[in-house]
């Protein structure tokens, strides 16, 4: 299962990329597009979609935030570093943070949210072994 995918700042590639799955209720994309280049007008179709977990698209603004990833038995996995101008997409399994420099960051998720009901809060003991590097 595919936890997470990060789109590091540095990412740089023409055209248009898309790094989810099809089957994904929320999808991750990157344009890069010449001045001059036209999307076309449009609007979206009324399409009914089943969505069974919420998925967050978070932008880091500023600073460093670390990201720890764990399985959806609550079992620690990994740790990555985000920093500013990277965008991650969680998408399955369990996860947390920690700011390791002061930080912004911008949320996106499906709606409606319906706090303690769209999650399930937990302690690790491998959380406080991780050591804090940049």
């Amino acid at each position: 299962k595919i936890l997470a995918i990060i789109l590091k700042k540095d990412f740089n590639e023409p055209g248009i990329h898309f790094f989810t799955p099809n089957d994904f209720s929320q999808q991750l994309g990157y344009m890069n597009h010449k001045k001059g280049y036209i999307i076309e007008p449009h609007v979206h179709n009324r399409v009914t979609r089943e969505i069974n977990y919420t998925n967050e698209v978070l932008f880091i603004k500023s600073g460093i935030v670390r990201v720890d990833f764990y399985s959806e038995n609550r079992i620690y996995v990994s740790s990555s570093f985000l920093n500013q101008g990277d965008v991650i997409l969680l998408s399955s399994g369990g996860h947390g943070f920690q700011i390791i420099e002061d930080a912004e960051i911008i949320e996106v998720k499906q709606g409606p949210y319906y706090a303690d009901l769209d999650k399930n809060r937990f302690k690790s003991v491998e959380n406080f072994n991780i050591l804090i590097k940049k």
